[in-house]
């Protein structure tokens, strides 16, 4: 007699011996891009400087590693620690982690199907037969009796082409997918900070020139009113310097009220609410500019940028349905073993000879006419390919120009700095004579209102022109993927390797 144990090891035995290869395409990890640079020119060793806060000249050097923390680079403590804030309390990270558990709970799940599937089952029963039907096996007994039933149901679904096995790698591909989705998360988040924290500066910045500008205004405007007092100067002199100093103290409000915006978003990234608002400050004198600034080779952008990563594991994810698509048009075999016992008395079930039951049954099943559903769904799996396929170049490309835009912008901010410095001392040493003419009788207003817009528009600039580079450096960083694979402050992401049913 075939007992229960045995007839769940014949199902397994014949399931791994129909077990065959898996239909459908393995895939293949898609070459990167036959391009040497991010540019049609030769990319530059280095920028021009200036001798102002974040004038420094920056080298770009090729294939220089990024390091997990590329903030650190800035040397600002506030920074370090306001990102630290943000990575401990800011909601979006454990979301990720979450998302990326339920994937890979998914996987497991998965696997299930590659096992067989055994219920447990006890049915007792009181029964009356029916005595008034003629022919009735009980007419000349008592119509009452009871059942009780032990069984162990076995049943198993062999892979034999491998649709189960392209089901879990597609799910080990989906898991995939969050965990770049994780590091993409991870990537952005610090980025925004850096680039919050940044912006904060610029407008402190820009506050404080508008501030001087208006210092400078107040004081010229005094010499005026001296001026008018002693008949040198109209009234309407006196008005027109009036006027220009309350343009200028207008401006002052809004960037305030940027400036307050400004800490309510640093705030919010540090998982807090407006009125818990982070002690850190930032301007841009608190913060150093990298030196050494790193240009990944287009082969390894591929490998470092989360989101082609994300990109790809989706493709993978997509070439595994269409062997599901081709395995579901195939063949479907299941095997089922019962065992059990049944017995008029539950003391019975297991010690009373003749008792016992057992089956084992196979079944074969094949699709003969569905009005082309089957045939629809692999053709849909195949469009699917084809439109993660597009996805992924189109990621890449993407991720290409983030590189040469973050390069150019580089470039041409240290460009740009150094002519808005000659723009800003010059502007200045403009305005200096006009006060000390203005001051003689040398010049009428208009010479002063002129010396003082150019000085304004160039002090700002400047400020503008300082924050741009600081910025810039940080999306090249964030571009080339913020040196993920070398983080420190988490354990290294755990892979899973399942190995499949030969």
């Amino acid at each position: 007699m075939l007992g229960r144990k045995g007839a769940g090891g014949c199902l397994l035995a014949i399931g791994v011996a129909l077990t065959g290869c898996a239909v459908g395409p393995d895939f293949e990890r898609p070459a990167a891009p036959d391009v040497e640079g991010y540019s049609r020119e030769p990319l530059a060793t280095k920028t021009a400087s200036a001798e102002v806060t974040g004038g420094e000249e920056q080298r770009f050097l090729k294939d220089l590693d990024i390091p997990g923390q590329w903030w650190t680079l800035f040397h600002s403590g506030a920074l370090n620690a306001l990102i630290e804030q943000a990575l401990k309390n800011n909601p979006t990270l454990p979301a990720a982690e979450a998302a990326l558990r339920l994937a890979w709970e998914n996987v497991y799940a998965g696997e299930g199907a590659f096992f067989p599937t055994a219920v447990a089952s006890y049915s007792p029963s009181r029964n009356k037969t029916a005595t008034g039907v003629t022919f009735t096996a009980a007419s000349s007994g008592k119509p009452w009796f009871t059942l009780h039933t032990a069984q162990v149901v076995v049943a198993y679904a062999p892979d034999v082409f491998g649709g189960t096995r392209r089901a879990v790698e597609s799910l080990m591909a989906t898991a995939e997918f969050q965990r770049f989705q994780l590091e993409a998360a991870y990537l952005t988040l610090t980025s925004n900070v850096v680039a919050a924290a940044v912006l904060e500066a610029s407008v402190r910045g820009q506050i404080a020139a508008t501030e001087e500008i208006i210092k400078i205004q107040t004081q010229s405007l005094g010499i005026l009113r001296k001026q008018f007092e002693l008949g040198q100067v109209a009234g309407a002199d006196v008005a027109a310097v009036e006027a220009t100093l309350a343009q200028a103290e207008a401006t002052l409000p809004p960037l305030q009220q940027k400036l307050l915006v400004q800490r309510d978003l640093l705030t919010a990234l540090t998982g807090r609410f407006p009125s818990q608002e982070p002690a850190e400050k930032f301007e841009l004198a608190s913060l150093q500019l990298p030196m050494d600034l790193p240009v990944s080779l287009p082969s390894k952008l591929v490998e470092q940028r989360p989101d082609i990563q994300s990109a790809e594991a989706q493709l993978h994810a997509a070439s595994a349905s269409i062997g599901v698509a081709v395995a579901a048009m195939l063949p479907q075999f299941t095997l089922t073993g019962n065992a059990g016992t049944v017995a008029n008395q539950i003391n019975q079930l297991f010690l009373t000879p003749g008792t016992a039951f057992w089956t084992v049954a196979g079944n074969v099943a094949q699709t003969l006419f569905d009005a082309g559903t089957l045939l629809h769904k692999k053709r849909a799996a195949d469009a699917a390919f084809d439109q993660a396929a597009a996805m992924y170049r189109s990621t890449v490309i993407t991720a290409f120009q983030n590189v040469a835009d973050a390069l150019h912008a580089v470039q041409s901010d240290a460009d740009t700095l150094k002519a808005a410095v000659a723009a800003e001392r010059a502007a200045f040493k403009s305005l200096e004579i006009a006060r000390r003419q203005l001051q003689l009788g040398a010049i009428g207003y208009l010479g002063l209102l002129t010396a003082e817009n150019t000085y304004q528009t160039a002090l700002l600039a400047l400020v503008q022109a300082q924050a741009a580079r600081y910025a810039d450096t940080a999306a090249l960083f964030q571009a080339l993927g913020g040196g993920w694979w070398n983080r420190e402050d988490v354990a290294p992401a755990k892979r899973w390797d399942i190995k499949l049913v030969p």
